[in-house]
């Protein structure tokens, strides 16, 4: 068990966090979740003692062991795979260390005799002898083929040195177990093996994560930062976000009769109860959910962005006819004679190999690159926007307040006008007037979806849109296009996000494409 008392933290006049108590248990997996900024991460460190500059104190259980998945991919860079994993365990690497000085020595004296013999003991009970083994089945789970777990880390791609640092933080069942972003640069095969690892991990796990499917899969509760503060709510994502829109509805509708409301609430419940599933986690979830009273369930204080995309005339059938496309990118070919036909109402997803080949794809489709060969053809009917994966360049150049900026690609020039799209965009008063050179990550994601929503497409392409997005941007950019009536094609590294939006998936490989024709589920099913 780990828990906080009294943990505040201030950087300068800002607040991050003000007297936090909570207590995360055993048996239960808890998502940290949070707008950006909210101090994630930073809570993770705080628990784990890497940030010491809070006031309050962090107890943790006598003798159980922390492990915290790192992001540092050039630490062990002279490390063999296997005993890179096996570092996750210092105190059994340490064991292995001395262990091996010791039976380096030419003789060995009494003392020596003594000290191998505790040494062997301790090796023992830190199970060293399947020490190898245990680290390769976790390498294998992840999709580090065995030829790989002699070689040096630095002779791996960047993918796979993620997965060896999740193998690390897994390795000898630590007893809290800290994960930040763990699902960053894995593969869907990976992902899927340790959303199974997780659910049936007996011990104490939290995870900071922007993959809402995998949150939804592994989490038992959910610990959200709001004003400094973090609340633990039984229940996955969406159970939260769902159930506190429920409760600022019923907020909203006061005059509802209260046992009304408790009725909507044991209806709600009763739905996610009907949907759990597997053994340990599903009962005792389901318990916890039952358990509920309408005092559980607050409303989030948290803003959602206003996302919506409507097509101002509809397209016809002949929408977009690609043949025989190549491209080249710095000497390497990333397209190779790419073809295909879409429809109008397709929302296809295209995945590959590499990010690079969909971006090159979509910046060939709307001009800003030429292909090498080959051609493609827009219906007439056809007006697009797009949502490139870099955007530098629409802010880098310039310094305009967000109003000027967005003017220039509005079709109306009146200040109410173009402030409405920033509004939905959550910049609204002051924060109209900030400039575009003082802009976040995720604040210049905003502006491009607003960007995007004034040309009233009826096609929308979106290259890695829930790039630099907190959960709430995801949330609402995924619902618009749910809802939109036109024609998608995007790029995504977000399970859920597929799955609800994608129709069609087309996979881009060094062979050339592959027109799967089906959903992202049937795909996985055919895949997996």
């Amino acid at each position: 068990m780990i828990s906080t008392a009294g943990v505040t933290l201030s950087y300068g006049s800002h607040k991050l966090f003000e007297d936090v108590n909570i207590k995360f248990v055993p048996g239960n997996c808890y998502g940290l979740i949070g707008a950006n900024g909210a101090g994630k991460s930073t809570f993770l460190k705080i628990l784990s003692g890497e940030n010491t500059s809070y006031k309050g104190t962090v107890t943790i259980t006598p003798g159980e062991r922390i492990s915290f998945l790192r992001q540092d991919h050039f630490r062990f860079e002279d490390e063999q795979v296997l005993k890179t994993v096996i570092l996750g365990q210092p105190k059994l690497s340490e064991v292995m260390a001395q262990k091996e000085a010791l039976y380096a020595k030419a003789e060995l004296t009494d003392a020596d005799g003594v000290l191998a013999g505790e040494l062997e003991s301790l090796f023992a009970d830190l199970r060293g002898w399947e020490a190898e083994s245990d680290a390769a089945v976790l390498l294998a789970g992840l999709g580090i083929k065995t030829e790989l777990h002699e070689k040096k880390m630095r002779e791996l791609r960047d993918t796979e040195k993620v997965k060896v640092l999740l193998a690390q933080a897994l390795f000898g069942q630590p007893d809290i177990l800290l994960l930040d972003e763990p699902t960053n640069h894995l593969d869907v095969a990976a992902i899927r093996w340790l959303e199974e690892f997780l659910f049936n991990y007996d011990k104490t796990v939290i995870v900071v994560s922007h993959d809402r499917h995998f949150l939804n899969q592994v989490c038992t509760h959910m610990a959200d930062i709001d004003f400094g503060k973090i609340q633990l709510y039984t229940g996955n994502y969406d159970f939260w976000y769902e159930s506190s829109q429920l409760a600022l509805k019923q907020q909203q509708e006061k005059k509802k009769k209260t046992e009304d409301k408790a009725e909507e609430l044991k209806a709600f419940i009763a739905r996610f109860s009907a949907n759990a599933s597997k053994s340990r986690q599903a009962t005792s979830r389901k318990r916890q959910l039952e358990k509920l009273t309408l005092d559980d369930i607050r409303p989030s204080s948290r803003k959602y962005p206003f996302v919506s995309f409507k097509a101002e005339r509809e397209a016809g059938d002949q929408l977009l006819r690609v043949e025989n496309l190549s491209k080249s990118v710095n000497g390497v070919k990333v397209l190779d004679r790419v073809s295909f036909t879409l429809r109008k109402g397709d929302k296809v997803v295209f995945i590959g190999d590499t990010d690079l080949a969909v971006t090159t794809l979509f910046e060939v489709l709307t001009g800003e690159l030429a292909p090498d060969s080959g051609s493609f053809h827009w219906g007439v009917t056809t007006s697009r926007s797009f949502f490139p994966k870099e955007n530098s360049k629409y802010f880098d150049q310039i310094d305009l307040s967000l109003i000027d900026w967005l003017r220039q690609y509005s079709p109306d020039q009146n200040e109410n006008f173009v402030r409405g799209f920033l509004g939905r965009m959550l910049f609204s008063g002051e924060e109209a007037t900030k400039k575009t050179t003082v802009l976040s990550g995720g604040e210049r994601v905003r502006c491009m979806l607003a960007r995007m929503m004034m040309t009233d497409s009826n096609v929308v392409m979106l290259d890695g849109p829930t790039n630099h997005l907190d959960l709430e941007s995801i949330t609402a950019v995924n619902n618009a296009l749910i809802k939109f009536s036109g024609t998608v094609l995007f790029s995504s590294h977000d399970q859920q996000f597929i799955q609800t939006v994608a129709n069609r998936v087309i996979e881009i490989s060094a062979n050339g494409l592959i027109d799967h024709n089906k959903t992202y589920e049937e795909y996985l099913e055919q895949r997996l």
